[in-house]
């Protein structure tokens, strides 16, 4: 029998505008782009198949599925010698780690989201950890992406669907625990550098330079 899914009351609009968004302004970070991993993308359309009843969750495709790691910052507010610096400081810093091996299964239900939590969450704190210190170097400790209580908040994961209403939590949770799936193990062997925008209620990324973890 498949563990219950784990979800909140209620759900709210992911989309509103938070600081500094707004259409057509993009933005830097260093995320795992996942959609050509064809196991985890087959395992979230499995779930998002048991969703496409509900109007108010956008299916995200599998071109844009990715695991939400390290934000960085506004690209109109980063010149061209730090990307460069950022850039180069992620490869070097990278290549010492490990590449994580995770596990992906049962969906959970959050206020604005469901996804697919990452087990374990260490190996991917690692290399969380490992761009932070690139970060705190390039750009300054006082940079907002570091502020401590988001280190203590990180739980690694992969959206399938973004919530664009508020919405009860409870029918979409239980649609999903009539899923039967497989846990699916994944090597993470690279993140992304990604230029990406949000104009189309999607997070959409115009540029995406792999960086390899490990040797």
């Amino acid at each position: 029998m498949p563990a219950p899914i784990e979800y909140v009351d209620n759900m709210q609009d992911h989309w509103w505008w938070r600081p500094g968004w707004q259409a057509g302004r993009h933005y830097y970070a260093c995320h795992f782009a996942i959609g050509e991993h064809a196991e985890l993308a087959e395992l979230a359309w499995r779930y998002q198949e048991a969703l496409r009843t509900f109007p108010a969750l956008d299916l995200i495709p599998s071109t844009w599925l990715h695991l939400t790691m390290q934000g960085i910052g506004f690209l109109d507010d980063l010149d061209d010698e730090q990307v460069a610096r950022l850039s180069h400081g992620i490869r070097e810093r990278l290549a010492e780690l490990p590449a994580p091996v995770v596990t992906f299964h049962r969906p959970v239900v959050r206020k604005e989201a469901v996804y697919l939590p990452a087990d374990p969450p260490a190996p991917i704190a690692a290399v969380r950890d490992a761009v932070r210190d690139v970060l705190a170097h390039v750009l300054g400790e006082d940079n907002a992406e570091l502020a401590p209580g988001r280190v203590q908040s990180f739980r690694p994961h992969v959206s399938v669907a973004y919530s664009n209403a508020a919405q009860p939590a409870e029918p979409i949770a239980a649609a999903l625990e009539q899923v039967e799936a497989e846990p699916v193990v994944v090597h993470l062997d690279h993140v992304g550098l990604l230029e990406f925008h949000r104009d189309h209620r999607m997070y959409e990324w115009t540029r995406s330079e792999p960086v390899r973890i490990g040797r």
